[in-house]
């Protein structure tokens, strides 16, 4: 009988960062004003939630499968860039705050596809 391994998410260091991104988001959303609630914030919001919770997702399935998943993680990660780059130019965020940002889900890309190279 063959067992497959499943990994927990928990435990992975691209969840960890992911998790800790969206909730940096969360906190800058807050200031965000209140016209973008249902335009920008809620983009920047889903894509931010989507990374962490796709990892999560695919934890559970084969590495294949969990692949996809990653795949779909780092698109979402992608999305965020872009709808940072939309916030600054609205002047929602400023210089620093970016780099940040960016620095950080830069970061969470480089692990993950790291990662999922290491899967196949």
């Amino acid at each position: 009988m063959s067992f497959r391994k499943r990994h927990n998410y928990k435990n992975l260091k691209i969840w960890q960062l992911g998790l800790e991104i969206a909730n940096d988001i969360s906190d800058i959303l807050q200031e965000f004003p209140k016209h973008e609630k249902y335009d920008l914030s809620s983009q920047i919001s889903s894509c931010s939630v989507s990374m962490p919770s796709n990892i999560a997702e695919g934890s559970a399935r084969k590495d294949k499968s969990f692949s996809h998943f990653l795949d779909v993680s780092l698109g979402s990660s992608f999305e965020l860039g872009t709808q940072l780059l939309v916030a600054y130019h609205r002047k929602y965020i400023n210089e620093d705050l970016l780099k940040k940002l960016e620095d950080k889900n830069s970061e969470f890309q480089r692990m993950t596809m790291s990662f999922q190279n290491g899967l196949n």
